[in-house]
């Protein structure tokens, strides 16, 4: 690990592709790494930003989450702002125009939580619903369509989450019940539901109860039970499940000690 320069009183830190950002307890945020498409969020374009800069006129932001070349703040509001490239709509601004500075999520003013995915990013609000926004080839949207977004869209049939996750071209719901939804491209088995079919519509992870939290990979997806115990499903050639094998699993297996 090396210090990285400049940076004392941070509270939370998101990782996208090449750059990451972090939240300070003065509610901004400073960003780092790559900025081709204007993901340190400076106003600039310079490719590289070596030290941390301040995400520009960015203020009363309580959380943050990073996606491939993306990010996006909560803020105290519970409105939402992004920036970074913009190709898919997944700022939620209404364009896709990458844009170097924060811009305002369409007709998000009940935020309670965030998640970005690679090219699409969705938000719980305050009722317990879902809305999406950006890429959608694979339904990561959860609309029951594969038509991209550059606004908000609502995920079909969550009216009780609690959490939301998202990584990759997938989506994960942690319900108010302990149980978990997911959507999106699912070749690999990420969504969990004994299949590897893509899903525009969540759907249930087999078998899951009591989950307190969730992470999400690439092709894989593991959640934290409120026993302690792990459990993961998805993609397992490198032996990411953790279940002393390397077979794909379309259904949650635990996690060996």
């Amino acid at each position: 690990p090396a210090r990285v320069t400049g940076i004392a009183g941070a509270i939370a830190v998101a990782g996208g592709s090449y750059f990451t950002c972090a939240l300070f307890g003065d509610q901004t945020v400073r960003c780092w790494g790559w900025n081709h498409y204007g993901q340190a969020g400076d106003g600039s374009t310079l490719n590289v930003r070596m030290v941390p800069v301040p995400v520009s006129s960015l203020t009363g932001a309580v959380s943050i989450t990073a996606g491939l070349h993306h990010a996006c703040a909560l803020l105290s509001d519970h409105s939402i702002r992004c920036w970074g490239y913009n190709g898919y709509g997944q700022l939620g601004d209404g364009t896709t125009s990458s844009r170097a500075t924060p811009v305002a999520v369409t007709g998000i003013n009940n935020a309670a939580a965030i998640a970005a995915g690679d090219l699409h990013t969705c938000a719980v609000l305050s009722d317990q619903t879902i809305r999406c926004w950006g890429y959608n080839n694979a339904g990561q949207l959860g609309n029951n369509t594969t038509n991209n977004s550059s606004t908000p869209v609502a995920v079909s049939g969550i009216n009780n989450a609690a959490a939301i996750f998202a990584k990759g071209s997938h989506s994960c719901a942690l319900l108010t019940d302990g149980t978990a939804r997911c959507w999106g491209y699912n070749a690999t088995g990420q969504l969990g539901d004994n299949s590897t079919t893509n899903r525009t519509t969540p759907v249930a992870v087999n078998g899951l109860a009591n989950a307190a939290s969730m992470a999400l990979g690439d092709y894989h997806s593991c959640a934290l039970l409120a026993t302690g115990r792990l459990q993961c499903w998805g993609y397992n050639a490198s032996g990411q499940l953790g279940d002393g094998s390397t077979t794909n699993r379309s259904t949650p297996v635990e996690v060996q000690p």
